[in-house]
């Protein structure tokens, strides 16, 4: 395992008469999934839930706040504030929405979750993450991960013309495919012993995290388990699928997103 800092971990303390939670990640959102985009929506608009949690990936990319003035990103900005009109939305950015910034989430007033963020409800305490920083055999995408992640490459990229961020966004994209393709599959997972490492220091038995598209809930260790959110895909997989992991004082369960109306 390669080594790894421990995180500064955020905190959400949600309120006591909160009776649900949901948690969705990796739509990846773009011009070209209209059966996601509507599923979405609909889902966002209808679920009785008292918040939604996006970890990460709610857009396949996106090229800075500006962006949400026109086109795709204004109609995904005017769900966002609709649905947070209704109830609480929490977003924490993935590896293709990482440029999703504080102007974008305030004029939505959709609240900013850090990565990782421990989260306090139904007396029980949870560690929520995107999922990617924990990808550790990928040494290549950690390298890349670190330099996005600078305020100063941030602002350089955010800088250029929005047509000219189009562009990069669209050759970032075929470039990820391609990689991705050529991806050994423990690249594609997250580092056991690190998760658990995160989960010892938070002082939490769960983790919820995204990313790898492999829904599941997994025993780690005795006490320590994680449960991985379902990708979004409605418009190229076969069966379509999409998921939202419900948090109750009853637990977690998997739902369809039809269902959480």
């Amino acid at each position: 395992m390669t080594s790894l800092a421990l995180p500064a971990f955020g905190a959400f303390c949600a309120p006591n008469d909160w009776q649900a939670i949901d948690f969705i990640s990796d739509l990846h959102l773009a011009a070209d999934t209209p059966h996601g985009f509507e599923a979405w929506a609909s889902y966002m608009r209808a679920t009785r839930a008292d918040a939604v949690f996006i970890l990460g990936d709610l857009f396949e990319v996106w090229i800075g706040d500006d962006s949400r003035h026109e086109g795709f990103e204004a109609r995904c900005a005017e769900v966002l504030s609709q649905t947070a009109a209704l109830r609480s939305v929490a977003f924490m950015v993935g590896n293709r929405d990482f440029l999703v910034g504080s102007d974008m989430l305030s004029a939505c007033k959709v609240t900013a979750l850090s990565d990782p963020t421990i989260v306090t409800a139904f007396g029980e305490r949870l560690l929520l993450s995107h999922g990617d920083a924990l990808c550790l055999a990928d040494t290549d995408y950690q390298k890349f991960r670190a330099m996005v992640r600078s305020p100063a490459w941030q602002a350089s990229v955010l800088a250029r013309p929005l047509a000219e961020r189009r562009a990069l966004a669209r050759e970032v994209r075929h470039e990820s495919e391609r990689r991705h393709g050529a991806m050994l599959p423990e690249w594609l997972d997250l580092d056991p012993v690190a998760s658990v490492e995160w989960m010892r220091a938070a002082d939490v038995p769960v983790l919820v995290h995204g990313h790898t598209h492999r829904p599941a809930d997994q025993l780690l260790q005795p006490g320590r388990t994680r449960h991985v959110l379902s990708d979004w895909d409605l418009d190229h997989a076969t069966p379509p699928r999409a998921e939202v992991l419900r948090w109750t004082r009853d637990g977690l369960r998997r739902i369809a997103p039809e269902s959480a109306g």
